[in-house]
């Protein structure tokens, strides 16, 4: 068993409670393992392990924790005095290691940590996990040495188990960390989480592992920042109960441009109902209920929300995106970069609740090219002192945590690569400590998916030669504060310890999976109605394709998955609503089932090894494309000898790997014979619907749903009340033509019945859409 099995042995007991008496009166105890809850009269709730070494201590009858084993209730141990007087007390306290540990933010890790694809070079006593006898909540040997040996405190948790064994995950580190120098608790956080399984069957009883809501372009489509706010609230209890304190969300850039990949994880191209529904997930998140508050609105249900991607990520020149090197570049040519700004700081820094601004915010890999007013660089964003000291703290007055996106210190891989650093702009000249003394110049606080404090520590000692060691500890305190106090906020010092049952009732319970499923409805636009053909009148036999799935490798685990044809929705659910055939001739209604083109991310290593620029258009059609009208040149380009100045693709084709998708289509429509034909597509990303449209007679949309909600408005049992977060273009053409940065720049399709798929359109049973989300959002 390994140093932490040793410090936190967690049986699975009953949770047994007890009573101390104090000078004050009785208290109550409650015990889970090594795990004490201790309350507080006239107090909160304390917290502690009883292997940790930490121990309470009374004072004028109030109970606080000992964290540092002084016997001294210090003022960071004191929960009577405020976040910030606390936080500088313990940032002064602290070595310059522990400090660089607490500037870190880990690496994805997945509980158990069996890697990716089931793969991992993580170990549990020095085997593998299936080889270890270890439980899944244990920490791993990596986790142990960065939280103990690199003092992370900052831990972002990818898949779990179960709510179960993240319960008790979260326990094991806690009592860890607790055991360690000054106490400072695990913040955990985690990417959104609460994804579709579009296959499962909703049951107004049932609960899951986690409520299931659509993705943000969804809730966008609902033009509600309610329900927006609801799901902050659930989700914030569901994370809570998980151990997770710090979302890496929302993310709030505008998607301007249509071909980004990115999109479907934004609010949308529209400036107004972005910042209204960026304002409203972080007062969801951040908010807790009264009786769970600490101070102005913090407390046990509180997670902190790290809003992204400053200045905006949705400008990549011709919608390549950031994470690779041939996507570094964010271009303005409509002048709008002030445009992008607004989600931030109109919204998520202007928020209705006591919370006042999310706590975090997280710049973009991208280089703002040529927006450095001051200084003249042109750097990824979190290098840049313009970008994060001068706009967003200086001029935006910003003042919680900056952290980096992840990976952006290490050195750069190959052009077409993922796993490689992504340090845009210092790819040259700079050593990977430098790189980080360049981004806490520039007013940033964090690092994304850096485990190892070296480079951090010999980041001060370069800022010890240049500034003296005065100033660079004055530096430091200063991000330890602002880091400390996102702890302080949420109770972890006072309590971070789960107790395992209420995690269990809590995470995807039917109240909250009731809730989701009732948003996935109101995320589903209707476009096209010819003829009424919807809802489908009872009793029709309906016809569903089967769908050509692409061969795909998974970009993370490497894995090759073959071509495959199959049912795109779960068939025994369909047959609760309406007869299925398989032949088209005995059909009524045929349901074709669709996702949007798939043309790549615009980049071909085969390209360029062929002698071409590798750059390559990114299609909206699903039929092959040749991008005549593209620009040239490029707007932006690296002049480096190794890489590619003029980064067009003018002249060049690319085909879609779902092609088949418009042939199922075509198929059916012909199949069917003039008999009614439906399409649903789930998209990511604004399409060309000009390719199919004036052959069908229905077309729904959704941006990520279950199945089953499909079926709901199919069927009529619910009507649509969606409309599109984004327009969706009449050609290719007019997608070249269309600014990076401008919203609502794109001539739209028009469809056979004479509607334009604009921002803001959709239609109901009676007809197009106009109330008051239309009125007030509509441009």
């Amino acid at each position: 068993m390994g140093r932490s099995g040793r410090i936190f042995n967690l049986v699975l007991l009953g949770i047994v409670v007890a009573s101390m008496v104090a000078g004050c009166g009785t208290r109550e105890e409650k015990t889970e393992g090594d795990i004490h809850w201790v309350s507080n009269e006239g107090g909160p709730v304390l917290g502690y392990s009883a292997a940790s070494g930490v121990r309470l201590i009374e004072v004028e009858g109030l109970l606080f924790k000992d964290l540092n084993k002084n016997q001294e209730l210090d003022p960071y141990e004191d929960w009577r005095l405020g976040p910030q007087e606390r936080a500088k007390d313990l940032a002064s306290k602290m070595s310059v290691e522990q400090i660089a540990g607490l500037m870190l933010y880990s690496s994805h890790q997945s509980i158990p940590s069996r890697g990716r694809g089931g793969r991992s070079s993580d170990t549990y006593g020095g085997k593998p996990y299936a080889e270890s006898g270890a439980e899944p909540w244990e920490i791993s040997d990596n986790q142990e040495k960065f939280l103990i040996e690199d003092n992370v405190r900052h831990v972002l948790v990818t898949s779990v188990e179960s709510p179960e064994v993240a319960a008790l995950w979260n326990n094991s580190v806690q009592a860890l960390v607790e055991s360690e120098g000054l106490g400072i608790p695990a913040n955990n956080s985690s990417d959104p989480r609460h994804r579709i399984q579009a296959s499962a069957e909703y049951d107004a009883g049932s609960g899951g592992d986690i409520s299931m809501w659509p993705g943000s372009l969804g809730m966008a489509a609902s033009f509600d920042p309610s329900l927006v706010r609801q799901f902050g609230d659930i989700a914030s209890r569901e994370y809570r109960a998980l151990g997770i304190a710090t979302a890496l969300s929302p993310q709030i850039d505008l998607a301007t441009e249509p071909r980004w990949s990115r999109v479907s994880g934004t609010f949308g191209e529209d400036p107004q109902l972005a910042t209204d529904m960026a304002r409203a997930y972080v007062d969801g998140f951040q908010t807790s209920a009264s009786e769970f508050e600490i101070t102005n609105g913090w407390g046990y249900q509180s997670v902190n929300a790290m809003i992204k991607h400053w200045p905006g990520g949705g400008t990549g020149e011709a919608g390549r995106d950031a994470h690779y090197g041939y996507g570094k570049y964010s271009v303005y040519p409509g002048n709008q970069f002030q445009t992008q700004l607004t989600p931030f700081i109109e919204g998520a820094f202007k928020l209705d609740g006591p919370t006042g601004m999310a706590t975090a915010v997280m710049p973009y890999y991208t280089i703002s090219f040529n927006q450095d007013q001051k200084y003249g660089e042109n750097v990824g964003n979190s290098y840049s002192k313009y970008i994060i000291n001068d706009l967003l703290r200086g001029k935006y007055s910003f003042n919680g945590v900056v952290c980096t996106d992840w990976g952006i210190t290490r050195d750069e891989g190959t052009g077409s690569s993922f796993a490689g650093g992504k340090p845009w702009g210092v790819e040259d000249g700079y050593t990977v400590a430098e790189r980080h003394y360049k981004i806490l110049m520039a007013g940033v606080d964090q690092f994304g998916g850096n485990n190892d404090l070296v480079p951090v520590v010999e980041a001060y000692n370069i800022g010890k030669e240049e500034l003296g060691e005065s100033a660079i500890r004055e530096r430091f305190e200063q991000s330890a504060i602002r880091l400390l106090m996102n702890i302080f906020r949420v109770g972890l010092f006072e309590n971070p310890y789960l107790e395992v049952n209420k995690s269990v009732a809590a995470v995807g319970n039917s109240e909250f999976m009731k809730a989701g499923f009732e948003a996935q409805l109101k995320s589903i636009v209707m476009l096209k109605n010819k003829g009424q053909a919807l809802p489908l009148k009872s009793g029709l036999k309906v016809y569903i394709p089967k769908r050509v799935v692409p061969a795909r490798r998974d970009r993370r685990t490497g894995v090759e998955q073959p071509e495959s044809l199959e049912y795109p929705v779960n068939m025994e659910l369909a047959g609760k609503y309406f007869p299925t055939t398989d032949d088209p001739e005995e059909a009524d209604v045929a349901l074709v089932f669709v996702q949007n083109p798939a043309s790549g991310r615009g980049y071909s290593a085969e390209d360029k090894e062929a002698g071409g620029n590798g750059y390559l258009p990114i299609s909206l059609q699903y039929e092959a494309y040749t991008a005549d009208a593209a620009r040239n040149p490029s707007i932006a380009g690296d002049p480096r000898e190794k890489d590619v100045l003029n980064r067009t693709y003018q002249g060049k084709k690319v085909a879609t790997s779902n092609a088949s998708d418009l042939e199922n289509i075509r198929k059916t429509v012909k199949a069917m014979n003039g008999k009614p034909v439906i399409v649903s597509a789930s998209i990511t990303n604004p399409m060309l619907f000009s390719e199919f449209e004036k052959q069908l007679d229905g077309i729904l949309v959704n941006f990520g749903v279950q199945d089953q909600a499909v079926f709901e408005v199919l069927s009529g049992k619910i009507e649509p009340s969606g409309l599109l977060p984004l327009q969706m273009p009449a050609n290719m053409k007019t997608v070249e033509e269309q600014g990076e940065d401008a919203p609502h720049d794109m001539k739209c399709h028009v469809d056979s019945e004479g509607n334009s798929y604009d921002f803001a359109y959709g239609l109901s049973w009676e007809g197009i859409i106009q109330d008051e989300r239309t009125s007030k959002y509509k441009k």
